[in-house]
């Protein structure tokens, strides 16, 4: 585990109230989703929180941009899209942050740098890659980052758009978050090799595997990955290791797992230890915790509530924010 040692409490507890906001808002969804109200695919965050919270930290707001998968409600809260908009989405109301038309896996948000959840598995990639291209072309002084799964790693399109970034030189970090499992089956069952990170030595671009459990770590190396890709156009590939405590989506009940190996991750719970560790540094009170938790949970029902009262989008808007 990385020290805490030379973080300040606040931006500690910041940390953690977003790790837990992101929680809680996916355990309502999951919620929502059994009591029908939430419709089409969904698929849940919780046990990889400190992934894209450790990453959001380390990006510069208004200059980075943010690309990721279906999975990407956790994604949209740590670029600090507002819950009520998120919820909404999921809702399919007007008021959610893709205007209902999206749901649970097109989150987007420009002016936060959410550049798009996409339901194709591996299709941000290469649009991830194409907008780094524009980051350069455009001298913007920004950098991209792209999330994707284990699983995705094994379309074409992954390795293509590696190759590209490579012989461009362009200002992007790519992110494998593995959580050891694409839908149902293992990552030692899909893949010929143990380490997924060697495969951007393949492109010559610098990779690492990263503890996904440890925000502090995922903080860090996404840092200094998107500094160097904004300063000397040095595309990186990160392997961060984590894991998803529920199925690949809410249709899976996940039972190709053991409960030993589930019980092993829970006991590796982001949330819990930062917290833990926290507390050993004095700088977090059991109390201040349940009080954290007590307000993020009243925030989530707000949410809910904000949706339930939306509006419906009139059938006027299936023509609004197209091509042709």
């Amino acid at each position: 585990m990385r020290p805490i040692k030379g973080y300040d409490k606040e931006f500690l507890q910041n940390l953690l109230k977003e790790m837990l906001l992101i929680r809680r808002f996916e355990e309502k969804a999951g919620q929502m989703y059994g009591l029908k109200k939430i419709g089409g695919f969904c698929h849940l965050y919780n046990g990889q929180e400190a992934v894209c919270s450790g990453a959001a930290a380390g990006m510069k707001k208004g200059l980075d941009r943010l690309l990721t998968g279906y999975r990407d409600h956790g994604h949209a809260i740590a670029l600090g899209i507002e819950p009520k908009a998120i919820m909404a989405e999921l809702y399919g109301k007007l008021s959610g942050c893709s205007k209902g038309k999206g749901g649970s896996m097109h989150m987007f948000d420009h002016d936060k740098g959410m550049w798009g959840g996409n339901g194709i598995v591996g299709g941000q990639i290469p649009l991830a890659t194409g907008v780094a291209f524009a980051q350069k072309y455009h001298k913007d002084g920004g950098a991209t980052i792209c999330f994707f799964g284990d699983g995705a790693i094994h379309q074409g399109a992954f390795h293509e758009a590696m190759n590209l970034a490579a012989i461009w030189k362009l200002p992007i970090v790519f992110v494998c978050e593995n959580n050891q499992y694409g839908m149902g089956t293992s990552v030692g069952r899909a893949s010929s090799v143990k380490d997924l990170y060697i495969k951007g030595q393949a492109y010559g671009i610098p990779s690492k595997m990263v503890d996904g459990m440890d925000v502090i770590a995922v903080l860090e190396e996404v840092k200094a990955a998107l500094d160097t890709a904004r300063t000397e156009f040095q595309p990186a590939f990160l392997e961060i290791k984590t894991y998803r405590y529920k199925g690949h989506s809410m249709s899976d009940p996940a039972k190709y797992r053991t409960k030993e190996e589930t019980e092993a991750f829970l006991q590796q719970d982001p949330i819990l230890l930062l917290k833990t560790r926290m507390e050993a540094a004095g700088q977090l009170t059991e109390d201040r915790y349940k009080e954290l938790d007590k307000e993020l949970k009243e925030v989530v029902m707000q949410a809910v509530e904000f949706a339930e009262t939306s509006a419906e989008p009139p059938s006027a808007e299936i023509y609004t924010d197209i091509y042709a």
